[in-house]
């Protein structure tokens, strides 16, 4: 017997177990659907239960006006004071373009690297799009503790503020002193956030696999 016969090398083989989890498409699937949530509405800014305006994900990273018509809301029908009846004259028919918001930038723009880096097949690329899977999810997060703290800023200082990001100054000065404007995070703005993670979740599962697809 011939001991010095080469050895063959060992052969990677992918892991059954992860089956279509070891390839690129649920990854690819879950970023796509992440950046898609992006054109449906994030928040919803409401007065007492009344919505008075949503704004979507692109909007927020694009910049986006704020609707001041009262004829669009209902509820200002109620309103009865002369100072409230005087500022909505003036601003029946003006809007105000607010600012992109940095958090949400990056959160789209790392959606879209992710995106991309999802389609190679390096593996050194499906750890980048994990990286920017999560990047994105803790953009998102930044994004609602920002505007959360914007909105506690503005609005009980309505029509006080220099920094008036959401338009929530604006809207105050429409509103007697008993009405709450606040804003809410709908639930696509949450399964954006869950889409993301889930993305990074699928990188690293397909990162396992010896040979990536």
């Amino acid at each position: 017997m011939d001991t010095n016969q080469p050895t063959t090398p060992p052969v990677y083989v992918r892991s059954a177990t992860l089956g279509v989890f070891g390839t690129k498409i649920p990854s690819t699937i879950a970023f796509a659907i992440g950046i898609l949530l992006f054109f449906l509405p994030f928040i919803d800014i409401k007065c007492n239960n009344m919505s008075l305006q949503q704004v979507s994900g692109f909007q927020l990273a694009t910049g986006f006006k704020v609707n001041n018509k009262s004829s669009d809301n209902p509820f200002l029908n109620d309103v009865k004071t002369d100072k409230v009846d005087e500022t909505i004259t003036k601003t029946t028919t003006k809007s105000d373009k607010r600012d992109p918001n940095i958090y949400a930038m990056i959160a789209l723009g790392l959606g879209v690297l992710g995106l991309l880096l999802s389609f190679v097949k390096a593996k050194a690329a499906s750890g980048g799009a994990m990286l920017t899977g999560i990047a994105s999810a803790v953009a998102l997060i930044g994004l609602m503790v920002d505007i959360k703290k914007k909105v506690k800023m503005d609005v009980p200082s309505a029509g006080k503020s220099d920094d008036d990001v959401l338009g929530l100054n604006k809207l105050g000065q429409q509103m007697s002193d008993n009405i709450n404007i606040r804003v809410e995070f709908t639930p696509w703005f949450y399964i954006a956030i869950i889409a993301f993670l889930a993305a990074a979740v699928f990188c690293y599962m397909r990162m396992r696999n010896k040979q990536p697809t």
